[in-house]
């Protein structure tokens, strides 16, 4: 099969399409004949070495970790799908014409491959969020970075369980935010001025995806350390904010991206689709920041 590998750790440049052996699913594993893979910025973190003491790797390695596909093979114990299934979900070296997942959900009729590709890392970071501020009902949410991945997926699962929700970003993207059901401003300068503006009594707890060094600002508007939570700086605890770079429960957050997109509660734009023989620009486009949505690789024969 076609897949992407990389044999050194470094600029893009060191991603190789490769003819490569196709895996097979474990116990408690499917695999998908992979239609597009959804970009991260972990994905590139990972290929620029970056992340080689905690996530070591046998090189060469695959990339990739989010998918959406066609089920063509399953694993002892597994029930809730047959072959031949659309889903989407995680697993390794999603950036091939084969790939495993460990986790994954049936897609909704109405939600294609390449939108489906993006939800996974999105989702469950966002309610991974959403669980460690432990906000209520009718209470405010600051999100700052509010366009990419992520803060698309924060503003409306955070929107389906009644909170408000501020949402900063560039100037181009205030009227997506205000489709997502946010209230919208910029980033920058002035920043505490222009969300008080918004909410004079400030915010209940808020989200840094961006890490754009707004920590003392989140916390000003907060009033609370304990209430800011970033995925972005890691400088974050130096303030008494909280980082979280961890993982909750993928299985569920899949499950709850599909009841919601089914709903019609959670859309997650696809930006930009790139072929697999492009994948070193989708990462590339992935560092440069700035993305609205999400970037994914299309896996078809090139």
């Amino acid at each position: 099969m076609k897949a992407i590998q990389f044999s050194e750790y470094g600029a893009s440049d060191v991603l190789r399409v490769v003819d490569a052996p196709e895996p097979h699913a474990g116990p408690d594993q499917i695999r998908i004949r992979v239609e597009a893979s959804g970009v991260n910025g972990l994905d590139w973190k990972i290929r620029a070495g970056d992340m080689k003491d905690a996530i070591p790797l046998d090189l060469p390695a695959g990339a990739g970790f989010d998918a959406a596909g066609i089920v063509d093979e399953i694993g002892d114990g597994v029930t809730d799908v047959q072959v031949g299934d659309a889903v989407f979900g995680q697993g390794s070296a999603t950036l091939a014409e084969f790939a495993v997942l460990d986790s994954w959900a049936v897609r909704p009729p109405l939600l294609g491959a390449e939108e489906a590709a993006g939800f996974p890392v999105p989702v469950e970071t966002a309610i991974r969020i959403l669980r460690i501020l432990g906000l209520r009902r009718g209470q405010r949410l600051l999100v700052s970075g509010a366009a990419g991945g992520v803060g698309s997926a924060l503003v409306q699962i955070a929107k389906d369980r009644g909170l408000e929700v501020i949402g900063t970003a560039s100037e181009r993207n205030q009227d997506y935010l205000v489709g997502l059901g946010a209230i919208a401003t910029t980033y920058g300068d002035g920043l505490v001025s222009r969300v008080r503006a918004l909410s004079p009594d400030g915010v209940d707890g808020a989200a840094d995806i961006a890490g754009s060094g707004v920590i003392p600002e989140l916390i000003e508007l907060t009033g609370a350390p304990s209430q800011v939570v970033s995925i972005a700086d890691f400088d974050a605890p130096k303030y008494g904010a909280q980082i979280t770079s961890g993982s909750g429960s993928m299985k569920d957050a899949l499950v709850e991206a599909a009841r919601l997109s089914a709903e019609g509660k959670l859309s997650l734009e696809v930006e930009r689709a790139f072929r697999l023989k492009d994948a070193a620009q989708a990462q590339d486009a992935s560092a440069s920041g700035h993305v609205r949505g999400r970037l994914v690789v299309v896996v078809a024969a090139d």
